[in-house]
């Protein structure tokens, strides 16, 4: 090959880049995001007294919390998509919506209520919860492993499982406004409880489909 065709030959190369994976996951997202909507009006909608309910500081909480995962989630998944990235130095960052719950159940705590605090705990809506969270999550799920796939995850069960930590935040996010459970102690106790459902499934399909 002379070197005119070997230089038209990169060049042709180069134009042909695959998108970076950050491009790949936000296009991505915004392709699977009006299909979880789809499904979370089909199943459940907001709940009726939304306008009230966003002047109680509570029930705002739950959006920070749940954006503040994904959006760590985010920035973590978008990490491990490197070869031979780990979690070291990133892992605290899923300590900030951690801390924001613990900050609203510590505040929660000084107020005087009517109900006790494991009634608050418990709520009307747990299995809800832990129900609709996933289902909402799966399409967000699909579409970020796929996403992922463009890069070269060196611990691809770990990938996927922080994969599924930004899917369920995001998902968590369509739930928080049809719940009427806004007590910081239901958020810590369900929500988890579902988050970690749909990390584990993208763990065990992030092993099959992010190996490289």
């Amino acid at each position: 090959m002379d070197t005119e065709r070997l230089i038209n030959t990169l060049a042709l190369d180069a134009g042909h880049r695959e998108r970076p994976v950050g491009v790949a996951l936000a296009v991505a997202l915004l392709l699977a995001a009006p299909v979880s909507i789809a499904l979370f009006m089909m199943v459940l909608g907001m709940r009726p007294d939304v306008a009230t309910a966003m002047h109680n500081p509570f029930f705002d909480l739950k959006f920070v919390v749940t954006i503040a995962l994904a959006s760590v989630a985010i920035a973590i998944s978008l990490h491990l998509a490197r070869p031979e990235a780990t979690l070291a130095a990133w892992g605290w960052l899923l300590l900030i919506p951690v801390g924001l719950i613990a900050l609203g159940i510590a505040f929660e705590m000084m107020l005087p209520h009517e109900r006790p605090w494991l009634t608050r705990l418990i709520g009307n809506n747990a299995i809800a919860c832990v129900s609709a969270i996933p289902l909402f999550s799966l399409p967000l799920l699909a579409a970020a492993l796929f996403a992922l796939r463009r890069g070269a995850p060196s611990r691809p069960m770990l990938a996927g499982a922080v994969a599924g930590l930004l899917a369920a935040g995001l998902g968590a996010t369509l739930y928080a406004s049809h719940c009427t459970d806004d007590s910081p102690l239901f958020v810590a106790t369900w929500y988890p409880l579902a988050i970690a459902m749909v990390a584990a499934v993208g763990a065990f399909a992030g092993r099959r489909l992010l190996r490289f």
